[in-house]
């Protein structure tokens, strides 16, 4: 182990060989929950903001209209709640709520990804609103036309321009996630954070060991943000499209309407 004349570099190679398995661990964590925290939030996502879309007008029927009423406003309640508070705050009223209202106690992991799942949820339904709305009306409107319903329409033909839209939001909120998971300490999730603060606080060693932290952090967001811009650009295809194996056309003698051509 460094003494106390050891340089910074010291520290960190002795960090890195004592707790290198550790930091693996706590980022494989983080991982494991943003993307979950991501798939499930944006399955929430699709379901808050395909609600929300859907028309609502009294001429449907007073019962359907009020439901939409009722749903939107909840969704609404929903939306508004995990938009306008903080996950730690989120996490602490879940995690210890769940413990002292509901005599439930959720193990860590567990909470870890519900509590990002909805604040996710949150966010996304918003970008798949947005994303909804983005894509030209006529498109319904086409596909009512050829007698698709609302929801076969909507699933077939708006959500999946939809999605496309908003891939770049929801690569954001993936990245997002993995930093924002660092919050989870709070509730004892044993992510890289967590990790970190332990092997800091062991040997009052901060900046050393959030050093190597930032780096694992900068090493996960820059891969993932690389990997989706790839994915993006593949599903744009190619910016220029050529027609292969054309064929020159023959050249074709032109016959008055009516009668057949002067020798």
């Amino acid at each position: 182990m460094p003494n106390a004349q050891s340089g910074f570099f010291e520290w960190v190679f002795f960090f890195v060989r004592t707790y290198g398995p550790m930091f693996l661990q706590g980022a494989g964590t983080t991982l494991l929950i943003a993307l979950t925290g991501t798939l499930v939030g944006f399955i929430i996502g699709l379901a808050v903001g395909y609600v929300r879309a859907i028309p609502c007008a009294k001429e449907d029927g007073a019962v359907k209209y009020w439901l939409l009423k009722l749903a939107r406003t909840l969704l609404g309640v929903y939306i508004e709640v995990f938009r306008s508070t903080p996950m730690i705050v989120q996490s602490m009223v879940i995690f210890y709520g769940a413990s002292s209202v509901l005599h439930i106690n959720l193990p860590y992991l567990l909470a870890g990804f519900i509590i990002v799942s909805i604040n996710t949820g949150a966010y996304l339904s918003e970008i798949v609103r947005g994303g909804i709305q983005s894509v030209d009306p006529g498109q319904m409107e086409a596909g009512l036309a050829i007698g698709m319903t609302y929801g076969q329409t909507m699933l077939n033909v708006v959500l999946p321009q939809a999605i496309r839209n908003i891939l770049p939001a929801l690569g954001n909120e993936f990245v997002v996630n993995i930093k924002d998971t660092s919050v989870l300490n709070v509730i004892s999730v044993t992510e890289l954070y967590f990790v970190s603060k332990s092997a800091a606080g062991t040997y009052f060693k901060y900046f050393e060991v959030f050093f190597i932290t930032s780096v694992i952090y900068f090493v996960m967001t820059f891969t993932i943000t690389r990997f989706l811009r790839w994915v993006e650009k593949k599903m744009d295809g190619p910016q220029n499209y050529a027609i292969h194996g054309s064929q020159t056309v023959p050249d074709v003698e032109l016959i008055p309407k009516g009668g057949a051509t002067n020798e």
